[in-house]
């Protein structure tokens, strides 16, 4: 019998072995190597991906399942552990230096962050952790040999997949490695357990990786609902950032590298500008966020193509904000454009359909299972900015068109909630830990 099965089998002896079957983790180590839950999203590799295991984190710690987030040290000036909340630590690790290392440097590295995390556990009393939950292939790699190491589950998130990545390239932007594909493929194998956030991304694991249709569960990512609501409206939130009352506002927020293709709505508000001069006076468009990935290579990029498409006069750079002001951007906006080449699921348009606002997005990945077609936003096949400037004229022409989808979007973002994701994730955890155990005991029996 192996160590886990014994230890568990020590501790509850009074437990009638239905119920121990069917038990939640009482603590599990969440793996985050490349991005840490305290960056703040929207700079270098810090996006959607962050908001999800800080919120998740919490909520899980909420229904008494304690989390404790491995990510690499990127300043010496923290502390090795920070208690994010109640039930949530965050532990540091030092694996390579703490500045200018690229996500793609970060492969080499894994030896050295693997040897922190277990001298983190061999600190602790056996059984410590009672799964392993890793986000994003790198973080997989870990776990899967932290797993074997403690004998216990590993479920495992991929967040974006090369293959997917690489069959929907932005032009000019960077393949994944094969070394990435090979990594992905033997995560798959090995994961007693994969979350997929919607159907499609559970399809393609199944497709592209050969998983086990039985070990994928899809499980959406919620939304902060507290923050991400419609609040006081559109026109205070226009006041509060200085925004004109009356105008045209398609904003842009998120990392600005060629897949998320921030460039598609700058050439869709120039074709609509050279039909349509009347709308210059009344046209804000915001962009709000930092270069990232292949995007770090030309930081100034985009506000070139600006001022040679002729609009530099109408758009407005800004750096990443806090989540708070993020939710005053997302009311303040007309729609959000979400011209994505591939996106796992788009937390960020479920986030500004909760403040209220309609979104125009590109029909992708998870983006038609956020945003409801023709009724919280629309739904563009390609990336042709003609298409996008057809739909903002529609917005421009129909006052009415954005208050109406915001008001349909804010009703569809409830069923988004970060609770109800928390249970789905305990559930998956809840299947993780009984396949682990018929595996041990027929690799024993």
């Amino acid at each position: 019998m192996s160590h886990y099965v014994s230890r568990l089998g020590r501790r509850s002896t009074a437990t009638p072995s239905r119920l121990r079957l069917h038990r939640r983790p009482r603590r599990v180590a969440m793996l985050s190597v490349h991005t840490s839950p305290l960056h703040q999203p929207g700079t270098g590799d810090a996006g959607g991906m962050n908001v999800y295991i800080v919120e998740l984190a919490q909520r899980l710690a909420a229904i008494n399942i304690e989390v404790e987030v491995f990510t690499r040290a990127t300043t010496a000036a923290l502390p090795p552990v920070v208690e994010l909340s109640p039930g949530v630590l965050v532990r540091h690790v030092d694996a390579g230096p703490y500045e200018g290392l690229a996500k793609e440097d970060l492969p080499a590295q894994l030896c050295a962050f693997t040897h922190g995390v277990m001298q983190a556990w061999a600190g602790q009393r056996p059984g410590h952790y009672d799964l392993v939950h890793s986000h994003y292939w790198l973080s997989g790699h870990v776990g899967w040999l932290a797993a074997q190491r403690w004998g216990v589950p590993l479920v495992h998130a991929m967040h974006t997949m090369a293959k997917v990545k690489n069959a929907n390239l932005a032009d000019g932007d960077t393949p994944e490695p094969a070394a990435r594909v090979i990594g992905e493929t033997q995560i798959v194998a090995a994961a007693d357990r994969l979350i997929a956030n919607t159907a499609e991304e559970s399809e393609e694991l199944v497709r592209h990786y050969a998983a086990d249709p039985a070990k994928v569960a899809v499980v959406h990512p919620g939304v902060n609902l507290g923050r991400f609501r419609p609040a006081d409206g559109r026109a205070a939130a226009r006041a509060r950032l200085g925004l004109p009352q009356d105008a045209l506002i398609p904003l842009f927020a998120g990392r600005i590298q060629p897949l998320k293709a921030p460039d598609v709505l700058l050439r869709a508000v120039a074709a609509l500008l050279d039909e349509r001069p009347d709308l210059r006076p009344r046209i804000v468009v915001p962009v709000v966020g930092g270069p990232s990935g292949s995007g770090l290579a030309k930081p100034e990029g985009l506000q070139k193509l600006a001022a040679r498409l002729g609009i530099a006069d109408v758009v407005r750079f800004h750096p990443p904000v806090g989540q708070e002001q993020l939710a005053d951007w997302f009311r303040a906006a007309s729609v959000l454009v979400v011209p994505s080449y591939s996106e796992s699921f788009g937390l960020v348009a479920i986030e500004a359909q909760a403040a209220g606002t309609p979104v125009l997005a590109a029909a992708v990945g998870g983006l038609p299972v956020a945003v409801r077609d023709g009724e919280t936003g629309v739904l563009v096949q390609g990336h042709d900015p003609a298409a996008y400037a057809r739909v903002l004229a529609r917005f421009a022409d129909d006052p009415g068109m954005s208050p109406r989808m915001g008001a349909a979007a804010a009703r569809h973002a409830t069923s988004f909630g970060w609770d109800t994701a928390a249970g789905a994730t305990a559930d998956v955890y809840t299947a993780a830990m009984q396949a682990h155990r018929r595996r041990v005991r027929s690799h024993h029996g």
